[in-house]
């Protein structure tokens, strides 16, 4: 949406000449603006659906356009961008929080319970899932560790919870599409009734049950493998609940719709930044690749997910699994 301000970007150039040019015609535009006149169309569809301009009736039966105030349009660009640093401000809040409270001696906060065996873990994420009445919140990251019947029997324990009415919400490590152990599963746990939506790299492993308990697995520091923090109810429980929220928050849905397509890693890179508001050139240069070569895979994306602007484009995607 921001690229409307860059006289640079093709939407900036058509936003531009109807500030300067109310009620133009697209042929008019597309005159002005050096562009082909199927390019403005898609352009005045694209900030029609993003209410910056509107159609109007030049009364000769002829389709123009008019920009909305400029002031307008930057205000409504303010408060997206501030609604989106807020949520970033209080994940960060709540994920100092966290960093303060991990790096205490367990002996000094009764509520933090230290467990690095192996099998132990594994059973306590057993019973965090067991014991849960309402939901589970799920932050999954890589490495994915585990021999490949652990994450069968979590299947099992996950459908039969989810049978007794038990919630599962998890937010996925955006790479987990690509590998061969968690996407699987996360497919077919989508597939059988799990809320999931994906982040491009969430900060810990997170498994938060009800309001009761939650174990945070990190890396251990002295030597290899895993060490998992357990925290009971307490004001650290309450931070890493608003973490898990925040986080949700921003990051995109996944559909079982979309399980089973699969695109490569180059279009899901143009996609995310298309959703991000990126431009053409500016996705050509982020990614090393030419301007032609990013319009026409855009077009093959668009006409893949059935979108005619890139916010229904985006969500089309994340619909569908392919962010």
């Amino acid at each position: 949406m921001h690229d409307v301000l860059d006289p640079d970007s093709d939407r900036g150039r058509v936003y531009r000449s109807l500030v300067g040019h109310p009620r133009e015609s697209a042929e008019r535009l597309a005159a002005r603006c050096g562009l082909g006149e199927a390019v403005v169309g898609a352009v005045l569809k694209e900030l029609a659906a993003e209410d910056i301009v509107v159609m109007t009736d030049s009364g000769a039966g002829e389709a123009t356009w008019e920009a909305l105030p400029p002031m307008q349009v930057v205000e409504a660009l303010a408060q997206r961008d501030d609604a989106a640093r807020a949520a970033r401000r209080q994940a960060g809040v709540e994920l100092e929080r966290l960093y303060r409270f991990a790096r205490k001696e367990a002996g000094h906060y009764g509520a933090l319970e230290v467990v690095e065996d192996a099998a132990r873990i594994m059973m306590v994420s057993r019973q965090l899932q067991q014991s849960a009445r309402h939901q589970i919140r799920v932050i999954d990251v890589p490495p994915y560790s585990g021999p490949p019947e652990h994450y069968l029997e979590q299947e099992v324990l996950q459908r039969e919870r989810m049978a007794a009415g038990v919630v599962y919400r998890t937010i996925y490590h955006g790479s987990a599409f690509d590998d061969p152990i968690a996407w699987p599963n996360m497919a077919r746990m989508i597939s059988a009734g799990e809320q999931a939506r994906t982040l491009d790299d969430p900060p810990m492993k997170l498994a938060i049950s009800d309001s009761d308990l939650a174990v945070v697995t990190l890396a251990a520091d002295d030597h290899p493998g895993v060490v998992s923090l357990l925290i009971h109810p307490s004001s650290l429980l309450r931070a890493l609940s608003n973490v898990f929220e925040s986080l949700w928050r921003l990051a995109v849905p996944v559909s079982a719709a979309g399980i089973g397509t699969q695109i490569d890693a180059r279009d899901r890179q143009i996609l995310t930044l298309m959703a991000s508001g990126a431009t053409d050139d500016a996705i050509a240069r982020h990614l090393g690749l030419g301007r032609r070569t990013v319009v026409r895979r855009v077009s093959v994306l668009l006409a893949k997910l059935g979108a005619t602007t890139r916010f229904q484009a985006g969500v089309q995607a994340a619909r569908r699994g392919w962010l």
